[in-house]
């Protein structure tokens, strides 16, 4: 990291986009998961790199639904384990959330590399691996569908970033509540999630962390008020307003 100077306007940026660079050297990141990366970052840039208060309300709703789960699920992929891996540990330890491998472009290879990853910061344990996924996800027909039993296909809640929407949506028909990270409030993942947090996931994840620290100490019934104020497809409509206006405020670019 040294090589980026921390004087440059785009040091966040350009951290983030060697990190996926240096997992993708190791193995961990996919070419697709780097092209993924430059779409999210498009719309980031919308959002002016910085979370909005829709987003903040989506945070505090989602920590609390993970606080008040029976069997939460932190679901990882290439790109979540190369940014996020020390958060994605904590996040599993304060709610007690089983973290899992979960990938499109699936390989024996990455999915070991991905659980030695997470273990090296601390994770017990990594479902998902090998014949771990040994059950399937209905009406899905890619790798996504292999998924552990005692993980994602037991779940009641599971927490997903940057996803494709044809598994949150076939989740979501299995009764299980999603929490979807996604900086495409227009997506499938994000109109079909219980809870989406229009954000970067390097930033929601440590609000996550902060979120759920804050709230543990909450009555259950005081959480699931929380959770039951929070509207999504509301939630969703003032984030596309807070971008419309944001737009409109940088109006001065126009093309004439």
């Amino acid at each position: 990291m040294d090589e980026i100077p921390k004087s440059h306007p785009r040091y966040h940026s350009l951290i983030i986009r060697k990190k996926l660079v240096d997992a993708f050297r190791q193995g961990i990141v996919v070419p697709e998961g780097l092209i993924a990366h430059g779409r999210g970052e498009a719309l980031d840039y919308i959002l002016g790199e910085k979370t909005l208060e829709p987003a903040y309300n989506a945070i505090e709703a989602a920590s609390a639904l993970l606080l008040t789960s029976e069997n939460p699920v932190i679901s990882v992929n290439g790109n979540t384990a190369a940014l996020v891996p020390r958060e994605l540990v904590e996040l599993s330890k304060i709610t007690n959330a089983k973290l899992e491998v979960n990938l499109f472009h699936r390989t024996l290879e990455r999915e070991i590399k991905i659980g030695d990853l997470l273990k090296s910061y601390g994770a017990d344990e990594v479902l998902g691996i090998g014949s771990d996924a040994s059950e399937t996800i209905p009406g899905l027909e890619s790798k996504r569908r292999f998924v552990s039993r005692r993980g994602i296909y037991s779940a009641d809640t599971v927490l997903l970033a940057l996803e494709d929407g044809d598994r949150t949506e076939q989740l979501v028909k299995m009764g299980k509540n999603v929490i979807a990270i996604d900086l495409n409030p227009f997506s499938r993942t994000a109109r079909a999630a219980k809870i989406t947090i229009v954000d970067n996931v390097t930033r929601a994840m440590p609000l996550l962390i902060e979120y759920c620290k804050k709230l543990s100490s909450r009555h259950p019934s005081e959480l699931e008020e929380i959770i039951r104020r929070f509207d999504n497809e509301t939630n969703l409509k003032m984030m596309v307003k807070a971008i419309r206006d944001r737009l409109s405020a940088l109006s001065f670019l126009e093309v004439v």
